[in-house]
Formats: C-alpha cells, sequence, structure tokens
C-alpha cells in the first residue's frame, strides 16, 4: 500500500496538508502534531511587508463552521525565513508556502525572494484585493488572475500552486485562466464570503462586517467545485473545504483531487491531521487500494 503522491515532481508521502491561516506554520501545532507524519505543511501567508491585519473581532462561529476576517496578519517575508522557514527545515515534509500581496509587484517579490530557500512549492492566495484596480479581488477576475500567474511563473523557481476563490460565477472559467496563465497547480476552495450579525449587541459580529466562511457546511460545494475543475483541466488539485475526517478527505480525491488540506478542522481538533492520515491508510487496507490513483477522478 502507498500512499504517497506526486504534484509538480513534488513527492509528498501521504496526500494531506494543512490550509494556509490556520496551523501556523507547524510551530503552533508541534507538541500535538508530528510534523513529520503530514505529506507537506502549508505556512500561513506572507507578504513582502510586515501586514497588521483587520481590527478585532476578527472569528466568529457560524452553523457548521466559522467565519474569518484576520486579514492575513504576517510578519513579512524576511520575518517569516528567519523563523517558520528555520523552523521547518529540519522536519521530514514537504513545504508549501503560501504568498499574499496587495499587487503584482507585491506578490513578486516574494516569490522572487523565496527562490534560494528551502521551499518545494508556492501556493499563491489570489482572493487578496487588487489595490490597483479598485480592491477587487484578482482571483474573481479571469484576466486579472491571467496576467498575476504570467508574471509570477516568469519569476519563480518553485511550481507554482494558484489558490482559487469559490466567490465567483463559474470556478472552471477561472482554472483555465491560471492554467492559460502557466499555474502548474490549483488549490481550491478557499473561503466563501459571508456575514453575521449579533442581534442582541446590533452589530456586526466581526470588525470587517464581512468574513471567509469555512468548517463542515461549504464541503458540498468545495466537493463539487473540485470536480468541475478536475473535468476542466488538467493538472493536480489539491482539495480543500470543511474536511474533518479521512471520508471527506476521499471524497476530495474520488472527485479529482491529488492531495487535500485541513483547515477549519485543527481548531477544535489539533490531532485531525494525523487522524485522517490513518483513516486514509485503513480505508486503503480495507478495499485491497494499493495507490490512491485508483480512486482519484473515479467518478
Amino acid at each position: 500500500m502507498d500512499t504517497s503522491v506526486n504534484i509538480c515532481g513534488v513527492e509528498m508521502k501521504n496526500p494531506v496538508t494543512v490550509a494556509s491561516g490556520t496551523f501556523g506554520s507547524g510551530l503552533e501545532f508541534s507538541e500535538f502534531v508530528d510534523i513529520s507524519k503530514l505529506g507537506a505543511v502549508t505556512t500561513k501567508g506572507v507578504a513582502n511587508q510586515p501586514w497588521q491585519g483587520n481590527p478585532t473581532p476578527r472569528i466568529a462561529e457560524t452553523y457548521g463552521g466559522m467565519m474569518n476576517a484576520v486579514g492575513l496578519q504576517n510578519p513579512g517575508i524576511e520575518e517569516f525565513i528567519k523563523t517558520d522557514l528555520k523552523f521547518l527545515k529540519d522536519k521530514d515534509t514537504k513545504v508549501i508556502v503560501n504568498v499574499c500581496g496587495h499587487s503584482v509587484k507585491d506578490y513578486v517579490e516574494v516569490v522572487e525572494r523565496l527562490s534560494d530557500e528551502d521551499v518545494d512549492l508556492l501556493e499563491i492566495n489570489v482572493s487578496c484585493p487588487n489595490v490597483k484596480e479598485g480592491g477587487i479581488a484578482f482571483g474573481v477576475d479571469p484576466q486579472a488572475l491571467n496576467n498575476i500567474t504570467k508574471e509570477i511563473k516568469a519569476k519563480a523557481k518553485q511550481p507554482v500552486i494558484m489558490k482559487l476563490s469559490p466567490n465567483v460565477t463559474d470556478i472552471t472559467e477561472m482554472a483555465r485562466a491560471a492554467v492559460d496563465g502557466g499555474a502548474d497547480a490549483l488549490s481550491l476552495i478557499n473561503t466563501l464570503t459571508g456575514m453575521k450579525i449579533d442581534i442582541n449587541r446590533r452589530c456586526f459580529a466581526v470588525a470587517n462586517k464581512t468574513g471567509g466562511v469555512s468548517g463542515p457546511a461549504i464541503k458540498p460545494i468545495a466537493v463539487r467545485m473540485v470536480y468541475q475543475v478536475a473535468h476542466a483541466v488538467d493538472v493536480p488539485i489539491i482539495g480543500m473545504g470543511g474536511i474533518q475526517s479521512a471520508e471527506d478527505a476521499i471524497e476530495f480525491i474520488m472527485a479529482g483531487a491529488t492531495a487535500v488540506s485541513i483547515g477549519t478542522a485543527n481548531f477544535h481538533d489539533p490531532y485531525v491531521t494525523e487522524k485522517v492520515i490513518k483513516g486514509i491508510e485503513d480505508f486503503m487496507e480495507k478495499n485491497n487500494i494499493e495507490t490512491l490513483d485508483e480512486i482519484r477522478k473515479c467518478l
């Protein structure tokens, strides 16, 4: 039985990684999780300069999940390399760095700075607001997505994963725009935009008014989008959105994902990643599955 998967020439020992922003860069979870057992660690988002993030409150519980408006708070690329990458350097796992920015130049600066670092894959968060275009997110405009993908690919030394936003009319249009721009792989879905109102205090539950909804409530939407994209483009996909168990992860793989990312579940069960890995192994053994290729995109 072989649980390994290959994304753009990078071999992961199993298909499980973590969603950016839900695991730090591993340090916070290292007393609960053996980092070396993960197929990869996907780091928190990193920008060319420190970001303060949004005002508080930033997080609210919702039915079947949570809503966050953290605003990608991060210490900037230089501190990230000194602390986060230094921590991950000796861990026996692959490293996927999530990159964010407010302009193409911001993204490219981070990508270039990481070119000589011990990083396996780059995941580009295109749900950030494009300040040059009035604040619209890069990931909801196919031409903007295509352009930023081309610019990043021209400078990147590592394979590029474009992380797609679900806040669009046609996810396959966005997938094609990214792949036409040179994306080596895709990850989806990012959070869905939502709102919650505290009726007793007569105010918004998060200071930003809106936030990204994640957790089990969005899983059926995520599985559907992964399935659609897997049948629209021919690149590896990292599927995510509400995964809490091995069964959830296997659903994504059957829909067409090469690997899966676990996000919100880390907050209420810090051991969840290892449980999912073990559950996938048990499923494969029980069903005499030798490799995950046997069940990937089987529908």
